[in-house]
């Protein structure tokens, strides 16, 4: 029965649908555009890792030394002990995130080139 139907209905109609795919295919062909690529994937990659690091370890060096600066205004103007006793503390967790922060830099690039063979990390 199922057999019957197929050769009715969609049997006959078979070289129509065909050739309606295929010039669909045809026409989606024609009208794709190239895109031709300047630089490799690594080397675009590469420079965006650094664009992208400088403008955060500039971010970060100002706000370590804002940050630096509130602390030790919160440490000189208290009057409290363990107030002070705290900004000193969050006056060295802003210097050893900043540090590590600018270490991920060096890290990246002084100590990663010598291990891959590069000569420098920058374009």
């Amino acid at each position: 029965m199922n057999k019957h139907i197929f050769r009715d209905r969609i049997g006959p109609n078979l070289p129509r649908y065909y050739s309606r795919i295929m010039m669909l295919v045809i026409i989606c062909a024609c009208l794709t555009v190239p895109a031709f690529a300047v630089q490799d994937l690594f080397a675009v990659a590469k420079t965006i890792i650094i664009d992208l690091y400088t403008q955060i370890a500039g971010i970060s060096t100002v706000l370590a030394g804002l940050m630096s600066a509130v602390a030790v205004i919160g440490a000189k103007l208290s009057n409290n002990q363990h107030k002070v006793d705290q900004a000193w503390d969050w006056l060295k967790r802003i210097w050893i995130c900043w540090a590590i922060i600018n270490g991920i830099g060096a890290f990246i690039a002084y100590i990663v080139p010598k291990f891959s063979g590069l000569a420098t990390l920058t374009p």
